[in-house]
């Protein structure tokens, strides 16, 4: 069956497989914290080390895609990155564990920027926006990746043993599926995509990377603290506190699957600036309210609010670099990765920082704060692409 699936269903396959080598070892990190010995100061400088690679591998994933298509870089990152896992497991120290972190961020860069030039790819061709039922993938593979984790802890796993098998189901699933997966954008326009390209000017794109600034801190703070949050702040095991961030995934998939009716209804930037107030809101939530089930309530939320954020800023940002013939964007789209990657770069250190000076209370807080800021800047996105359309 699997050798005889659509490109479609292939592509969905990856975003899934994404999904859980990030939620197999992030709902890990309260275990890995305590094999490493890291505190929150050091875990956060630790995590650093995926946000450094995905920051920096994401533009030079985008460039090598658009010249050459993304085929190959999806075959190769999706079989690099669950074979990282049993790895990340070896470490004895923050600075092993922030290493390595760097290697696995690279390479889910590297999967991250071409599965989702792919699904352009699938998106064109057959002329339906599915590009968040392509992310509630991503979604519903960090749903597995954390019950997994949560399975794992019940069953006091180490997280070598756990991630042994993961490695296993994961580098199978990108072996079967590899000669599925559709060539990238940029593969039969070498000559065009060498072009230069000018992105930096469009204040449209910048402030779509705002968008996607803001939610992957918020979303990243949920996949790196959440667990540790409810565990810490309230008193959960680690088994309990791996679920909060399942919790998180499902919302998101449910919304991303479903919610195609609310975005025809409320268009593209109506939708991101509600699910930033709604995020922002379940955030706000599982700060104040002291109880674990205002936690998980408010993390549930914020996945919610947060499904769009992605999927619809990667449309967005294509069709503003979309040429006649129907190709393009890949420029457009690299930027707004990387830019949304260095939200990643960001807030491990920051949330670290700030919970260690005060407390995680005070840190996600914060990020609430952050994730609030999602709606003056589509209002200011939207009405950039007004201008820039009259001109």
């Amino acid at each position: 069956m699997l050798d005889r699936m659509s490109p479609r269903l292939a592509t969905f396959v990856v975003f899934l497989l994404n999904g859980a080598v990030f939620g197999t070892w992030a709902s890990r990190v309260p275990a890995l914290a305590e094999q490493i010995g890291a505190e929150v100061g050091s875990l956060g400088l630790a995590l650093l080390g995926a946000s450094a690679g995905l920051a920096f591998t994401a533009p030079l994933a985008a460039r090598v895609c658009a010249l050459y298509g993304s085929r190959w870089v999806l075959i190769a990152s999706s079989l690099l990155s669950p074979l990282l896992l049993p790895v990340l497991a070896l470490s004895e120290s923050p600075l092993q564990f922030g290493l390595t972190l760097v290697a696995l961020g690279a390479s889910i860069a590297a999967m991250d920027v071409s599965m989702n030039m792919a699904a352009v790819v699938v998106v064109r061709s057959l002329q339906r926006p599915l590009m968040p039922q392509f992310h509630a993938g991503f979604s519903v593979g960090g749903l597995i990746g954390s019950l997994g984790s949560a399975a794992a802890a019940q069953a006091q796993w180490t997280p070598m043993k756990h991630f042994l098998l993961a490695a296993l189901v994961g580098a199978l699933v990108a072996v079967l599926i590899a000669k599925n997966v559709p060539g990238g954008v940029g593969e039969r326009h070498r000559e065009e995509a060498a072009e230069h390209v000018n992105v930096l000017k469009s204040p449209v794109l910048w402030l779509l990377a705002g968008v996607a600034l803001c939610s992957a801190i918020a979303e990243g703070a949920a996949a790196d603290w959440s667990a540790l949050f409810m565990v810490r702040e309230r008193g959960m095991s680690d088994a309990a506190g791996a679920y909060t961030y399942a919790g998180f995934s499902v919302a998101m998939a449910l919304a991303r699957w479903f919610g195609e009716p609310f975005q025809r209804r409320l268009g593209p930037h109506g939708l991101l600036a509600a699910g930033g107030g709604l995020a922002a809101t379940g955030l706000g939530l599982a700060v104040l309210v002291p109880v674990p089930a205002a936690g998980y309530l408010g993390f549930g939320l914020a996945g919610l609010g947060l499904a769009f954020s992605f999927p619809v800023v990667m449309d967005l940002a294509s069709e503003t670099g979309k040429r006649a013939d129907g190709s393009g964007g890949e420029r457009q789209l690299g930027l707004v990765t990387t830019i949304a990657y260095s939200g990643f770069l960001a807030g491990p250190p920051i949330v670290g920082g700030l919970a260690h000076v005060s407390s995680l209370v005070v840190s996600l807080g914060f990020v609430a704060v952050v994730t609030a800021l999602i709606i003056p800047t589509t209002l200011l996105a939207r009405r950039a692409a007004r201008q820039a359309a009259s001109v």
